[in-house]
């Protein structure tokens, strides 16, 4: 953009530019907005006139941002929002907040979060939505930078590995995490199932059909990491993307699966169930919630972030680390 162009432009534009960029379709920016679709369209003809390109271009029923839009949006999204934060009078107030949140987890996380969560905020800030997405990748990044979601929580080994080694040489992180609680998994199989009946053994597990939890739709999970470390392999014979869904199959089924010994309660069907622990030596699974650094210093969001720890702080296995 150059000089002239910015003397000439109206925040407006970009208010709107941000609010497409979110939802990927001009009818829902336009409802978020208080505003009408042509009025939308306008505003986004005027600002692609002044930057000389496209900016979205139509995909089925919304749209798709262009290569200098999605370069652009990181920027423009954080400079709106620290304004926002700076004209706020008095910052975040919670009992008369009206923000809305959007959060990405797996349904076993959400499990041991929500209920505390939920009772935080009808006790002070009762005008604040969230709205929860399914964690459906080990590496929530993108969902942060596009805005998707505001705070991604789940097990981000990689993620967080990767993290630790850039932000070394990285004087201001693009990416914040804090650890909220480690969480044990253990093999999980029908009441009266064969192998219900003793202890399980390394040949045991191996020779059993398994399903497999797995986000990504990868039939590939840390157990089986875990198992070629030893040279040993396990018959994977259905990948879900759900936690609750895997409970109810092995409760049928003589399929083995492996799940968070706290969720066990959240499926409905722990009568019905038997774990035992894990047969061999997995790494030890930390779940952490990350979110960009634009949001760092916004007080609404680390309000959210206090929320969200004080759920668990009091729970056995709670940690307090932070990652910058």
């Amino acid at each position: 953009m150059n000089e002239l162009n910015f003397r000439t432009l109206d925040l407006n534009l970009l208010r709107v530019f941000d609010e497409v960029m979110v939802e990927r379709n001009l009818t829902r920016a336009a409802h978020n907005l208080a505003t009408t679709q042509p009025a939308v369209s306008n505003a986004l003809r005027r600002l692609r006139e002044l930057l000389g390109d496209d900016l979205v271009r139509r995909s089925g029923y919304g749209v798709e941002p262009t290569p200098l839009a999605l370069t652009l949006w990181p920027t423009v999204r954080d400079a709106l929002r620290q304004l926002r934060e700076s004209l706020a009078p008095g910052g975040f107030e919670p009992a008369q907040a009206q923000n809305h949140f959007v959060l990405a987890m797996a349904d076993a996380t959400a499990s041991k979060l929500m209920p505390g969560l939920v009772n935080i905020l009808g006790r002070e800030s009762p005008g604040v939505t969230l709205r929860v997405l399914p964690l459906v990748t080990r590496d929530p990044r993108q969902m942060l930078e596009n805005g998707e979601v505001d705070v991604a929580i789940g097990h981000f080994p990689g993620v967080l590995a990767e993290l630790g080694a850039v932000h070394l040489q990285e004087s201001t992180p693009r990416y914040m995490s804090r650890r909220l609680y480690d969480s044990e998994y253990v093999v999980v199989m029908r009441k009266d199932h064969p192998l219900a009946r003793g202890p399980l053994t390394l040949d045991d597990y191996c020779a059993a059909r398994h399903l497999l939890v797995s986000f990504s739709g990868r039939p590939f999970g840390f157990v089986d990491e875990a198992l070629a470390a030893v040279s040993r392999q396990r018959r994977v014979v259905l990948t879900v993307n759900q936690f609750f869904t895997a409970g109810e199959v092995v409760a049928t089924s003589d399929l083995l699966t492996v799940l968070p010994r706290h969720f066990l309660g959240s499926t409905g069907r722990e009568h019905e169930l038997v774990h035992r622990p894990l047969p061999l030596d997995v790494p030890a699974v930390h779940v952490d919630m990350l979110w960009h650094r634009q949001s760092n210093g916004l007080s609404a969001h680390r309000w959210l972030r206090e929320a969200l720890w004080r759920t668990v702080s009091e729970v056995p296995g709670a940690l307090g680390a932070v990652h910058p």
